[in-house]
């Protein structure tokens, strides 16, 4: 912008220069050979008017002194110089001034002025006044120098002043631009301070507006998410506390199986609530980091839980790993969610069998989860936030896309027909890390 202001401010006065200039520099030119032949033509018509009707006749002539640089000299009728200096034989200028007319005009590079001399209405002799033309154009060069002398400083200190005006008016939005990107970093505390600049402080008015108003949506988002999930934390506690309880005092074989299936919902309930609450967290603050676990151990859990949901839909579940060792720790927590969620996905709306497949990629684990069926719709939209086929509530994607993010990982349509997703997750850790699990 800098730049710009400068550039405008240059080529605006570089208008004005050319537009007043060029014309003042043409009047300067003018006015210039005007004066010296106004100058000639004063000393002519001194010298004529001491010019005697009897120089004819031998009685001397005495004329003024020429002017500097030039010559003055008279003529007879018969174009001879008699007295002064001047060309022996006359120019077409003294020719033309024996017809009884002033004459200005220029002769072998001198400008020339011929004023006729008279004596009872007859032209008796005509005197010649000139001086060299080169003088003048050197006046003219010379005035014409300071002229662009002139123009120079003018455009000098356009310039200055151009520099200084685009720091006034560039510096309130280069700190304005700080502040957003500031905000793109992560900070919503950053603010545009005013400036001297009346326009631009609206613009940051309304840009702290906004962000104030945006600070306060996504603080209250955040405080709903971690309420909420505080909230269900304690009854949720509770009834895993009465189901182990429960369990410990009762003996009943039929019942067990039933207590221990809900004691593992409420757990894996549990976790979900965790991963919720960790999400909701501030960029700005740190991140409680999830518990690895080793990748056996949380496919088996999968398989186990998501193995009889799909039978009673009459579907097959099928759970492979290819070369890849059961030790390599992943994050427990975030994974499990966002398999249950893209397995969900596939029970819900896929068909035929699911498979989930994991594909060791060096320095990332790929879970592919396929079924037979088909995805419809524009992909771009596939994870937004509300956006569903009218038999969800389109969080669950969005979400699972959310922790994926958490964990350096992503998660992306690979497939439309037949259906696949896939998620890739970054190895981090040793198997000396993996946090033991009882609950499952």
């Amino acid at each position: 912008m800098r730049q710009r202001v400068v550039r405008v401010a240059v080529v605006a006065a570089l208008v004005a220069v050319v537009l007043l200039a060029v014309p003042l520099a043409l009047a300067v030119r003018s006015a210039l050979y005007t004066g010296q032949r106004d100058s000639l033509e004063r000393a002519a018509l001194a010298g004529a008017v001491r010019v005697s009707p009897d120089y004819a006749s031998g009685d001397p002539v005495e004329l003024p002194s020429p002017p500097a640089g030039g010559h003055l000299g008279l003529y007879d009728p018969q174009a001879r110089l008699r007295a002064g200096d001047g060309p022996a034989t006359a120019d077409t200028s003294v020719r033309r001034a024996l017809g009884g007319e002033a004459v200005r005009g220029r002769s072998a590079g001198d400008l020339v002025v011929a004023v006729p001399v008279s004596h009872a209405e007859h032209v008796i002799g005509v005197v010649r006044a000139s001086s060299p033309a080169a003088a003048v154009r050197d006046r003219v060069l010379v005035a014409w120098a300071a002229l662009l002398g002139v123009a120079g400083v003018a455009l000098t200190v356009t310039v200055l002043v151009a520099r200084r005006q685009a720091r006034v008016l560039a510096a309130p939005l280069e700190d304005l631009s700080r502040h957003c990107r500031a905000v793109t970093e992560g900070d919503l505390t950053a603010r545009a301070a005013p400036s001297s600049v009346a326009e631009i402080d609206q613009v940051a008015r309304t840009h702290n507006e906004m962000l104030h108003s945006l600070s306060e949506l996504l603080r209250r988002e955040r405080d709903f998410a971690a309420n909420a999930s505080h909230q269900l934390r304690t009854p949720l506690t509770g009834l895993q506390l009465a189901l182990e309880s429960g369990m410990e005092q009762d003996d009943d074989s039929r019942l067990r199986p039933v207590l221990a299936e809900a004691l593992d919902t409420t757990r894996r309930l549990h976790r979900t609530v965790e991963e919720v609450l960790r999400l909701s967290t501030s960029a700005a603050l740190p991140r409680t980091r999830a518990a690895n676990r080793p990748l056996g151990q949380v496919l088996r859990a999968t398989e186990e839980r998501w193995h009889g949901p799909f039978a009673q839909a009459g579907r097959r579940f099928e759970c492979l790993a290819r070369d890849v060792s059961d030790d390599i720790p992943v994050s427990g927590g975030p994974v499990t969610e966002i398999l249950d969620i893209m397995l969900d996905n596939a029970c819900v709306h896929g068909r035929g069998t699911v498979r989930l497949t994991v594909r060791d990629l060096d320095d990332a684990l790929a879970f592919d989860v396929t079924d037979e069926g088909e995805v419809r719709g524009p992909a771009a939209r596939l994870f937004d936030r509300g956006h569903s086929d009218g038999q969800g509530t389109g969080i669950g994607l969005a979400l699972a896309r959310d922790l994926a993010v958490s964990l350096g990982g992503r998660l992306s349509l690979t497939g439309r027909a037949p259906a696949a997703f896939t998620l890739l997750v970054p190895v981090g850790g040793t198997a000396s890390e993996v946090a033991p699990s009882s609950s499952e």
